[in-house]
């Protein structure tokens, strides 16, 4: 049976249902493993590009862009804001594909 695709309206872009469920689950296991953490969704109409979630940890920060999977296209900017936050602190981009890898990056980083 093939999976329908549809797209839902989140923060002034579109998201594919596979990412918007990726990113919901991704959520509750980020909160599940750094307990105590704050996991927001940033707001790409403001600012176009931005990556799609921030945590906050203890005294750090990490930004996390997620992609449906590892082929999904990058929007304008995308790559911009990804290098230029982990320059200052910690992001990337992530998908089914390097969650585990970047989820153990994040673990390195934050404690």
């Amino acid at each position: 049976m093939a999976k329908s695709l549809f797209f839902v309206f989140q923060k002034g872009a579109y998201m594919s249902k596979l990412e918007s469920e990726f990113q919901a689950k991704l959520i509750k296991e980020l909160k599940s493993i750094f307990e105590g953490c704050i996991v927001t969704k940033m707001d790409s109409g403001h600012i176009q590009g931005i990556p799609d979630l921030l945590i906050l940890y203890k005294d750090k920060w990490a930004t996390l862009e997620c992609k449906k999977n590892s082929r999904a296209k990058k929007q304008p900017n995308q790559q911009y804001y990804v290098d230029k936050m982990n320059e200052m602190s910690f992001s990337r981009f992530i998908s089914p594909e390097n969650k585990e890898d970047c989820i153990n990056e994040l673990k390195r980083f934050f404690l």
